[in-house]
């Protein structure tokens, strides 16, 4: 398992580090990590017995960073106005079926998918047309990254008291020290793409590193209602986009909103 997470991470990282310095392909590779996530997250929603419009949510779901990347507004913060009018179609298509039953579950998750994948991880492209942007997303992908590494590589080589047990088993309070510290490890490490002290650094790596693995955790918690161990498996050793991204859903839009206000 470690050999092929290893051989994953090395061909991930040799292609999305140059992807990064060219503006309108990150953006676009991003949407297809946003387009891949939510398809498992829908398919792992089916999987329970729930009755969503899959296809609906993931094309609803996709408009989010075309717009972003494509730079299509209709007001200032649009997102929320087409979540609104997203929830409007979901009510008109539900009049279209014969029965009323998990009306408001399915109507309820298909939005919540779009904004728990799609709008959060849109805060990526966000991130990159800042000023400074490579460098920007290169921060929140070294820290938010370096802490799932630590909490790995710490949590099963030392990892023996359970950090929350009943939602997922293998992580421990060892892995989850050892994650934030590698996160801040590459908050330091950031210095080399933020004109900011380090006492700054360390703040923000250990603020990322605990929004990092809540974000792995609460997919940990819907994989656990949902009875399956990765989302999918098309990552080996990794498991599924939604696996790879999930430290991020949280990371991308507390760092763009607080590196909005840093650079104003």
């Amino acid at each position: 398992m470690l050999i092929k997470r290893i051989i994953s991470s090395i061909i991930l990282i040799s292609i999305i580090v140059p992807i990064i310095f060219i503006g309108r392909l990150c953006g676009l590779v991003i949407t297809v990590f946003i387009i891949a996530a939510l398809y498992e997250f829908f398919t792992m929603l089916e999987k329970k017995g729930i009755s969503i419009y899959k296809y609906f949510g993931i094309g609803m779901g996709a408009i989010i960073p075309f717009s972003i990347v494509f730079r299509f507004e209709l007001t200032k913060n649009w997102e929320l106005l087409f979540v609104v009018l997203a929830l409007l179609f979901l009510i008109l298509m539900q009049f279209r079926r014969r029965q009323n039953s998990g009306v408001i579950i399915g109507i309820s998750t298909t939005i919540f998918g779009i904004l728990y994948v799609s709008w959060f991880l849109s805060f990526l492209i966000k991130i990159r047309y800042l000023t400074d942007g490579v460098g920007l997303l290169a921060t929140v992908l070294l820290i938010t990254k370096l802490g799932d590494i630590g909490a790995y590589l710490i949590g099963s080589r030392f990892g023996k008291r359970p950090l929350i047990p009943r939602i997922s088993p293998k992580k421990s309070m060892e892995g989850a020290i050892g994650g934030l510290t590698f996160s801040v490890l590459g908050a330091l490490a950031s210095k080399a793409f933020l004109n900011l002290s380090y006492l700054h650094l360390m703040v923000i790596g250990i603020f990322l590193g605990i929004l990092g693995q809540l974000g792995d955790l609460s997919e940990s918690l819907m994989k656990r209602d949902c009875e399956i161990k990765d989302s999918s498996n098309i990552i080996p050793g990794m498991g599924g986009v939604l696996d790879l991204i999930d430290s991020l859903l949280f990371t991308a839009p507390a760092f763009y909103f607080y590196m909005s206000i840093i650079l104003k």
